[in-house]
């Protein structure tokens, strides 16, 4: 049966076989040459292993790290919703959350530290066309089946493709030294890699994908279970699509009252539709340029660092990097997103801020953005996580999405508290992003479970958040392509938002945010019902 630690180790083995570049991002040894194995037959020994694992960890005894033993089960079932949903077949699109995407996104950013690294990443370079060849197979199979993908997702896909082809510098020549790495990278390059994306690009070129009016898995064979499952994934809970979408039409009322009083001081109307169009429309609102805007988040999280140790016992010892997206990816990127630090030191945690069409994007949206990915957001909770080195390596770095966005988007209003925002400029940026994660909940239910098309997704948000059309477009994509991920935001905050008033209303003045901040980041990323037992314990042992 194994002890939890053992389980735990076995299922990190598990994961990180069946996600190699995520384990490289992470710093894990013994996956650097590998390529995700997205057969069938492959899945459906994953699929086995993960429902073993999590049988053992049940019949372990209660008292065993029950933390972690939790954890174990709800990763192992996570597992199992993700390959029941089938997303290999049907996931065509210019972003990191395809497989031919996450290749092009995220092998530039491996650091290459000696000859047995330089050895793995040939190796993986070497792989590429058997990568590409049976993501083809499975697509065209469930293409065959009906799992087709989204038309002009596919058309993205190809561009992308296409942008990569066309750089003057491959994006992944990763630099090394010595003339026989060099020799032998540049010839796979040419010789393997470009011809396998050239093949990969032909093929799915020419299937023939669902079009903007039919975007969602409701649409597909067995489409409900299988957004279910992943519903089930992404949020760590039980709640229906229905209720999500209730709970975000709710929450856009709710906003609506916040953006009349802010925009009173800031625009001299309440209006909140006047509003909007105010911040859609100023120019003044708007980037100048991609300097500017890198400048602006720096600038951010260098206040959060500077204010973090009143909010925070436990503090991160490493400095978040802000970077622009690189070019070739910009255009299928979000406004930004986070790159965490490997566990070897080798690489530091990175925001990297999309500067893509910079002069469409908006000002006021910035600081809301880099509190989230870097500090106090992601970069301080993934990078705390890691120091955690007393839990077995699982808890440190488990992809708990509701926890670890959740905790994001919890950040955000909490950055409002620490007096981070340079002004009522920048909160209307914070509620401009509440308001796109709020929308999660009503257009991602209604893209996959209501049969929503892609313009009526598109026009609840253009109608209910100030977002740029460009940035509404790229959501819309995103919720297209990963159904139920966007949903884990909002869930998330709402949890911690609501474990936190529940320690403070039983604490009292013994109530130490800072306490609680450390408990809520003290044991690594945890299912929602298990951080709330976490926290529930610690306000008993504060409560006698």
């Amino acid at each position: 049966m194994g002890t939890t630690a053992e389980l735990a180790d076995e299922l990190l083995d598990l994961m990180s076989s069946q996600a190699p570049l995520g384990a490289t991002v992470f710093g894990l040894p013994g996956y650097d040459h590998l390529l995700a194995d997205h057969r069938a037959e492959s899945e459906e020994s994953a699929r086995a292993h993960a429902v073993d694992i999590a049988d053992r960890a049940r019949a372990l005894p209660a008292d065993d790290d029950r933390v972690t033993r939790r954890v174990i089960i709800q990763q192992a079932e996570a597992i199992v919703d993700q390959i029941d949903a089938r997303g290999v077949e049907y996931t065509i699109t210019d972003s990191f959350f395809a497989p031919a995407g996450e290749v092009l996104f995220v092998m530039p950013m491996i650091v290459l530290s000696g000859p047995e690294s330089e050895r793995a990443y040939l190796d993986r370079l070497a792989a590429i066309p058997d990568f590409l060849r049976r993501v083809a197979e499975r697509q065209l199979a469930g293409a065959a089946s009906g799992r087709t993908p989204v038309r002009h997702l596919v058309q993205a896909a190809v561009a992308h493709i296409d942008r990569y082809l066309a750089a003057a510098e491959d994006t992944l020549a990763r630099p090394a030294g010595g003339e026989e790495f060099t020799a032998a990278r540049e010839r796979l390059l040419a010789d393997v890699v470009r011809p396998a994306f050239v093949a990969y690009r032909d093929v799915i070129a020419g299937i023939e994908g669902r079009s903007a009016d039919q975007p969602g898995l409701s649409w597909l064979p067995d489409g409900d279970a299988m957004y279910a499952a992943l519903v089930r994934a992404r949020t760590t809970t039980d709640r229906t699509p229905e209720e999500l979408h209730r709970t975000g039409l709710d929450l856009i009322a709710g906003l609506a009252r916040e953006y009349a009083e802010l925009g009173e001081r800031v625009f001299g109307t309440s209006d909140v539709a006047t509003i909007f169009e105010r911040m859609r429309t100023d120019r003044a609102m708007r980037w100048n340029s991609g300097d500017e805007l890198i400048t602006a988040a720096r600038e951010a999280v260098t206040r959060a660092e500077e204010a973090a140790p009143r909010w925070f016992g436990r503090l991160s010892e490493q400095r978040c990097q802000v970077e622009p997206v690189p070019a070739a990816d910009a255009p299928g990127s979000p406004i930004g997103y986070y790159s965490p630090p490997s566990l070897d030191g080798l690489r530091p945690g990175t925001y990297y801020a999309n500067t893509h069409r910079v002069r469409e994007r908006f000002r006021y949206q910035a600081e809301a953005t880099a509190f989230h990915e870097a500090v106090p957001g992601h970069h301080f909770q993934i990078s705390l996580a890691q120091r955690l080195t007393d839990l077995p390596l699982l808890r440190r770095i488990a992809q708990v999405t509701a926890y670890l966005e959740g905790w994001g988007l919890y950040t955000e209003r909490l950055a409002d508290e620490m007096g981070l925002y340079s002004g009522d400029v920048a909160r209307l940026g914070m509620l401009a992003l509440d308001s796109m994660r709020a929308g999660r909940l009503v257009v991602d239910t209604g893209l996959h479970a209501h049969g929503w098309s892609r313009a009526r997704a598109v026009e609840y948000l253009r109608a209910n958040t100030p977002l740029a059309l460009v940035e509404i477009e790229s959501e819309v994509d995103r919720y297209i392509a990963t159904p139920g991920q966007a949903l884990a935001y909002m869930v998330g905050r709402l949890e911690i938002q609501r474990i936190r008033a529940a320690a403070e209303e039983a604490l009292g003045d013994r109530f130490d945010i800072r306490a609680f901040h450390d408990v809520v980041l003290g044991g690594g990323p945890l299912p929602l019902a298990v951080l709330a037992d976490v926290v529930a314990e610690w306000v008993r042992t504060h409560n006698p």
